[in-house]
């Protein structure tokens, strides 16, 4: 008797390669949420730290990043750079740790679309902005988002004191 085993081995360079090519070949599908390259831009004016947390790859975010032509982070939290995945916190500590913020206790708000994104920025102790563009309503209440909009068009930096590293942003036709 003959037995056959086929064996399928994925390691994460691959994973890593094969991700990195989603921007490439969908690129053109891609939507922008609206109000997030005006935010974005701010902040690199402003020169506020800001941080990229994903489950994602990093072939994957700065390939998405390059399509959009979006501003790219000094600090980016990638898949490869976490045990665990969220809900759990880590991912959002690291990012926090990344800023370097000099504050004892500063305030981190947390921009997220997904539930496990929620519940992880919640369980790091940051302050949640939920976006309803990819989960219902209801996954983002229940996973305990602070604030809910539609999109980045709701946010606006306010303020931003660099000696202080103190800021406002405020949040307009929050959904909840």
């Amino acid at each position: 008797m003959i037995y056959l085993y086929e064996i399928w081995y994925t390691d994460s360079a691959d994973i890593s390669h094969a991700e990195g090519l989603i921007p490439k070949e969908f690129g053109g599908d891609a939507i922008e949420i609206p109000g997030s390259r005006a935010l974005l831009e701010r902040l690199e004016e402003e020169v506020v730290p800001w941080c990229i947390v994903t489950s994602g790859t990093r072939p994957l975010v700065q390939g998405w990043l390059d399509v959009m032509k979006l501003a790219h982070p000094k600090n980016l939290v990638t898949a490869e750079d976490v045990l665990n995945g969220k809900p759990d916190p880590t991912c959002y500590q690291m990012g926090a740790k990344k800023l370097d913020l000099q504050q004892k206790e500063p305030s981190i708000v947390v921009f997220e679309d997904a539930p496990a994104g929620v519940r992880s920025g919640k369980a790091a102790g940051f302050v949640v902005v939920g976006l309803y563009t990819t989960h219902t309503l209801e996954q983002l209440v229940e996973a305990g988002a602070d604030y809910i909009v539609k999109d980045m068009q709701s946010v606006t930096l306010k303020s931003w004191d660099r000696a202080s590293g103190v800021g406002e942003i405020q949040i307009t036709d929050a959904l909840a």
